[in-house]
């Protein structure tokens, strides 16, 4: 390991006086003292009588080590605050040191304010203590019940990200992002350190990243603590930061060179600021951070039984445990705790002293209760100009050949247009493919890179820039999330096959919206995120196999039905009428599936709206079967199924004109699921009118079958619905020949319906080998031509 180099000149100072020094290290040591009592404490929180084994939980969870690293830059940003009136979150990374931020929020006042039974005194504490990672009450991280807090450890890796999405248009903010070295190694955190090329100094807010090397993981070296001083600098001057290193484990010098190097900092990021908000060119900077080195569990014993635990893997979690029934680990227990000389520190009422309480800020201004972390209270609506202004005209149904996404790119550019400083369109490197590039006549994307002369030749890119464009869906979708989460509105947009890589940020998000609505009543309610996949994989035959699946919607199935919705738009129209309906929501996760090719236009905006009001419903055009009972139901969900399908029925209909058919048309996802599942759901007798009781129902599918079935089986008619859709059955294909191996083309669709027709069976055999003729003539068009004949590239509905 190579030499480290004398500290940074900022630190050689001492800028905290005697008196300073000893209140800011008092303070931090109520900290670790309540980060001790969370995890281990039932009663007797301020140990005024000697500690017995009823006192400890009976079991012992939560994590110490990286807590008082936690608690400790949460001490100086205080400091900094006070003073000079600065506007700080705080972004805890080590999710799982949820100690050393829970006990900064009560030492502020703002735990006990949101929870008034957690009172500042002894019955309070103990409470305090005791809901910590306990049954019933909160767990072990940085959950949504933590005031102060948008980004939950659940896992690791989008800190960072929520950071810098909190920071987009928040002049005056100061993100300070706490990074665990463990978290430090993961793939979304690596991407996210390129988050400082797209900071504007002019308008937006800063991100302090702060990594905390305390040398461990669970039960490893972290990478990053393993490596030279040199080769560490190196590594985040290569990202463009300017590393500040605050390493050591003596308690005074580490608050001298803490204090000095906040100090500069700020001084650094106001210089930064003043500079770009003068008027002259706007150029990327580099921005400060800080490389903190300390001892993992620092404070905590520094050997148990021969063993290492300060600065060892062995203090990741619970230090020690056995503590109620092992009077030896009771009696260490109790020494720990009275270290911390908690007798100094509360009142005889069990109240922090009146010259620490005075260490923090005041009112909105601390940490734990400042609003930017309860993003919903700062939130105003959208200025949404009327979606019916985009519509396409569609005075021939199912004769109008139309890009989808086009409209919707419109509409985007206008919300823009109209809100400037409140929204922004989150995609990777695909907003023109994706065919929302109108957004680009009132904003371009934000590039504080350089710029080459070629760049202005259609390149889209500017300092000022609102559209974010990065080959990270990880980054993005993080920072989009800090965007809503801190009380803005976002847009974000990927390839269908591509959304897997956010399956997990999907999961966590959603896990913390279901909180926040249901259990966690003073946080105000948030903008939705609005995540649109398109390149969907009816139209990836020409990318192959590896982009060709549909199940995202799967993974979004599985969260709670409080805050995911699924629509399927078939055409352009319905697509403007869900996106106005997603982007005036919230609480919610909307996802919506719509292809950006070509596709027929079936609704006039007005029937759009009607359509999307009931989620699903008949098609009357397509459908014969007024005042009779049908023979079969033909359902779709998903733009190129349902063209399939209605071709299916326009071949049917010419073909056996006595068919009595219904077609039904889902845009709403949900509403194949019982009411008492989702709230978007259908009672039974609303799913029976239109999918019969005992008809059968040939039902062709944008993704997984199985994904229909798993929604609708409780329905009666549950087990004559027979499901289309992927199958894992494609590669370099063309439309319709990828249609036909998954089984969702016309052809296919004619036969499913010869086969569950009963009458139909015996007197229709030269249809079905016609359709068999056509499914065998049109694959080898295809091998042949490399393309789909004429008839199915150009098929329209009839007249």
């Amino acid at each position: 390991m190579g030499k480290h180099p004398s500290p940074d000149a900022s630190q050689q100072t001492a800028p905290l006086d005697a008196e300073e020094l000893r209140l800011i290290d008092a303070w931090w040591r109520a900290c670790n003292y309540l980060s001790v009592g969370m995890i281990y404490l039932l009663d007797n929180p301020l140990l005024r009588e000697p500690l017995k084994a009823g006192h400890v939980k009976h079991r012992l969870l939560g994590h110490w080590g990286a807590s008082p690293a936690l608690s400790f830059v949460w001490a100086h940003l205080n400091r900094v605050i006070k003073r000079d009136d600065v506007n700080v979150i705080f972004m805890a990374g080590p999710g799982h040191g949820a100690p050393g931020v829970l006990g900064p929020a009560y030492l502020e006042g703002t735990y006990s304010e949101v929870y008034p039974d957690k009172s500042e005194d002894a019955e309070g504490l103990q409470k305090f203590f005791k809901q910590f990672s306990f049954p019933g009450h909160i767990g072990s991280h940085v959950t949504p019940e933590t005031p102060g807090s948008i980004h939950e450890g659940g896992e690791l890796g989008y800190s960072l990200s929520h950071a810098y999405g909190a920071a987009l248009d928040n002049p005056d903010l100061i993100v300070a992002c706490v990074i665990g070295d463990g978290e430090a190694e993961t793939g979304p955190l690596a991407t996210a350190w390129h988050s400082n090329k797209f900071i504007n100094p002019a308008r937006d807010g800063t991100v302090l990243p702060i990594l905390n090397l305390n040398g461990y993981k669970i039960a490893n070296p972290t990478i990053l603590s393993r490596i030279s001083h040199e080769e560490l600098e190196a590594l985040f001057l290569g990202y463009g930061y300017k590393p500040y290193f605050v390493e050591g484990a003596d308690h005074a010098e580490m608050h001298q060179k803490m204090a000095s190097t906040l100090d500069a900092i700020v001084a650094e990021i106001r210089s930064i600021q003043k500079k770009a908000r003068a008027g002259g060119p706007v150029e990327r900077p580099r921005w400060p951070m800080i490389v903190l080195r300390t001892p993992k569990g620092w404070t905590g014993p520094k050997e148990i039984r021969g063993h290492k635990v300060e600065g060892s893997w062995r203090s990741h979690q619970v230090p020690f445990s056995d503590v109620r029934g092992n009077p030896e680990n009771l009696e260490l227990l109790e020494t720990w705790m009275r270290s911390y000389r908690a007798e100094e520190l509360f009142d005889a009422g069990g109240r922090l002293i009146p010259e620490l309480k005075a260490l923090a800020p005041e009112g909105r201004r601390r940490i734990s209760a400042n609003p930017h972390a309860n993003g919903g209270v700062l939130r105003r609506e959208l200025k949404l100009p009327d979606f019916r202004a985009y519509a396409v005209d569609v005075s021939h149904a199912g004769r109008v050949l139309r890009e989808n996404t086009r409209p919707l790119g419109e509409f985007l550019r206008d919300i823009m247009r109209e809100n400037m400083n409140t929204f922004r369109l989150f995609g990777p490197d695909e907003t023109a493919s994706n065919r929302l590039q109108a957004v680009y006549e009132v904003s371009k994307k934000v590039w504080m890179g350089d710029f080459l002369p070629e760049d202005e030749d259609g390149g889209e890119l500017a300092p000022d820039g609102r559209v974010m464009e990065m080959l990270s869906e990880h980054t993005l979708l993080g920072w989009l999330e800090g965007y809503l989460l801190s009380g803005r509105h976002g847009f974000f947009h990927t390839y269908e096959a591509f959304a897997h890589v956010i399956d997990s940020m999907f999961n966590q998000h959603a896990k913390w919206l279901d909180i926040c609505k249901n259990h966690v009543p003073w946080r105000a309610a948030v903008s939705s995120q609005n995540i649109l996949l398109s390149s969907t994989v009816w139209r990836q035959d020409h990318n192959g196999f590896s982009h060709q699946d549909p199940g995202f919607i799967d993974i979004v199935t599985n969260k709670s039905p409080s805050v995911t919705r699924v629509y399927l738009p078939p055409d352009a129209n319905t697509l403007l009428v869900v996106a106005d309906e997603c982007l005036r929501s919230t609480d919610c996760i909307n996802v919506i599936v719509a292809d950006k090719q070509k596709h027929l236009q079936f609704t006039t905006i007005d029937e759009a709206i009607v359509h999307c009001a009931k989620g699903m419903g008949v098609w009357r055009r397509a459908s014969n079967d007024e005042d009779a009972e049908p023979d079969v139901v033909m359902a779709s969900c998903g733009d190129v199924a349902t063209q399939e399908a209605l071709a299916a029925t326009a071949i049917l209909r010419e073909r056996l004109p006595e068919l009595k058919l219904r077609f039904v048309n889902v845009v709403d996802l949900f509403k194949m699921q019982p009411a008492s599942e989702h709230p978007h759901g259908s009672t039974a007798r609303e799913f029976d009118s239109l999918f019969t009781v005992d008809k059968p129902v040939i039902f062709n599918f944008h993704g997984y079958p199985a994904l229909i079935h798993k929604l609708a089986y409780r329905f009666r008619n549950h087990e004559n619905i027979h499901v289309r859709g992927y199958r894992e059955k494609g590669n370099i294909n063309t439309p319709l020949e990828l249609a036909i191996l998954n089984q969702v083309d016309r052809f296919s669709l004619v036969i499913d319906v010869l086969d569950r027709v009963p009458r139909l069976q015996a007197r229709t055999a030269h249809l079905r080998e016609d359709m068999k003729n056509a499914i065998i003539s049109n694959l080898n068009y295809a091998h042949t031509h490399g393309t789909d004949r004429a008839e199915i590239t150009d098929w329209v509905w009839p007249e």
